[in-house]
């Protein structure tokens, strides 16, 4: 993707050498000489990062900052300041600047802001477009992040939902896995049809196939009039049924029918019914495991899982917990009619360290925790449950097998560093390396 930069600078050696440097790193840059200037390069479109000095004539960078991020907030404002004015500059940042870099300006530390801004602004608007292309409530956004794996994921949401085939999406508890069966649903040409869910762990056998099939008038006990099943309702459209992996060998039969046949008769009826449903089955079981324990049909199985979705767990993929805190964070503090700004840093590096064994679902309850116990407007460590709270206490890291060298290294950096509270002296003296070294480190893994 070809970024467009706009740098704002009054003095004009400054503003064209920045301009010069950007266009080596092969982006197209807009050179304005003021915050007039600035506003109506943006107005006019074609603008995905300004980066502008604090300190100007007629429109201040300060002005410039809160007019983009009011009219235009996903567009990313690097502000350039003098020592004299870091003051100002934090107050940019508070003021929705994505960072501020001071004069004379470091161009290897510049072109690393660079790509973070546009990187984070590229993700921002991917978000836009799938919100838009979904139509639907914005709960998807949870699963979606910045980690390639879940680029992944997505890639084969979009290229199996516009089929008929049926997929089956595996993963742990809490990892998200109903939400991309949503997402198949309404990015599918049945997205209008109905969409039918059932939680089939949560039914007994007989109630089960009550209400995957229907009954008839008298079937059992309790049966006092007709009732359509889940199948008939989701005719033309989508059923999902998740927890397969709990449905016994007696309903996995009629299952396997629909399936193969699209074809079942209601409970204690004898009418042949004929459906065109979509089938969508989530589980996290092993279910090769439960076919040679015999607890599962392997012919079911084959049919069900004709495309495989995995979804993995979070610890897995940390690089999108960042993403995730801020959603539920601005979500969370809006249901409960509270102003948090944000996170402190130690409270930060907990939620990033602990290794959530309940996913998305406990790292959103986690966030809902602290804002509700929080007493300010920052949450702190304090704020969070015991557990996460007292998981940052330990003395040892976790990491992964197969996990890279460098990601084993940004690990050990991040750790290190929450555990000397962010004192790079000390933390450099612990890893044994320069501070110079660990300074460098900490630009290149983004952990400042």
């Amino acid at each position: 993707m070809n970024f467009n930069i706009l740098v704002v600078d009054d003095e004009k050696n400054i503003r064209e050498g920045l301009g010069k440097a950007l266009e080596l790193d092969g982006y197209q840059v807009v050179l304005a000489k003021n915050g007039i200037e600035a506003i109506s390069a943006v107005h006019k479109g074609d603008v995905d990062l300004v980066i502008t000095d604090l300190k100007m004539p007629e429109l201040s960078g300060q002005e410039l900052l809160k007019k983009i991020s009011s009219a235009y907030p996903t567009i990313p404002v690097i502000i350039l300041t003098g020592h004299g004015t870091i003051e100002n500059a934090v107050q940019a940042m508070r003021d929705g600047a994505y960072d501020f870099l001071t004069k004379p300006i470091n161009l290897d530390r510049l072109s690393l802001l660079v790509k973070r801004a546009l990187s984070n602004r590229e993700l921002i608007l991917q978000h836009r477009m799938l919100q838009e292309e979904l139509k639907k409530k914005s709960e998807f956004a949870n699963i979606i992040g910045r980690s390639e794996i879940m680029k992944q994921v997505f890639e084969v949401v979009k290229q199996v939902a516009p089929t008929r085939v049926s997929v089956l999406v595996t993963g742990e508890s809490g990892v998200g896995k109903e939400m991309i069966a949503d997402a198949i649903h309404y990015l599918s040409p049945r997205k209008d049809k109905p969409y039918i869910k059932i939680h089939c762990a949560a039914l007994t056998e007989t109630l089960l196939e009550s209400e995957l099939f229907g009954h008839e008038r008298g079937a059992f006990t309790g049966a006092i009039a007709r009732k359509r099943g889940r199948f008939e309702l989701a005719n033309k459209g989508t059923i999902f049924l998740d927890e397969i992996g709990e449905v016994n060998q007696s309903v996995q039969i009629k299952l396997l029918r629909v399936l193969q046949e699209k074809r079942f008769e209601r409970v204690g009826g004898e009418e042949t019914l004929e459906v065109d449903v979509r089938i969508l089955s989530a589980t996290n079981r092993d279910l090769k495991e439960e076919i040679e324990r015999g607890n599962f049909r392997e012919d079911l199985y084959y049919r069900l899982n004709v495309v495989n979705i995995h979804i993995p767990p979070l610890r897995e993929r940390k690089e999108d917990i960042p993403l995730m805190i801020s959603y539920f964070l601005k979500e969370i503090s809006k249901e409960n009619g509270k102003k948090i700004e944000g996170i402190d840093v130690r409270a930060r590096d907990a939620l990033y360290s602990y290794s959530w064994p309940g996913n998305v679902r406990e790292l959103r309850n986690s966030i809902e925790s602290a804002v509700v116990m929080c007493k300010g407007n920052i949450i702190t460590l304090d704020d969070l449950p015991p557990f996460v709270r007292n998981d940052s206490n330990r003395d040892y890291i976790k990491l992964n097998t197969g996990i890279s060298l460098a990601d084993a290294e940004k690990e050990i950096i991040r750790f290190t560093l929450q555990k000397e509270g962010r004192n790079k002296s000390k933390t450099a003296e612990v890893l044994g390396i320069g501070r110079k070294t660990l300074h460098r480190k900490i630009q290149e893994y983004g952990l400042d």
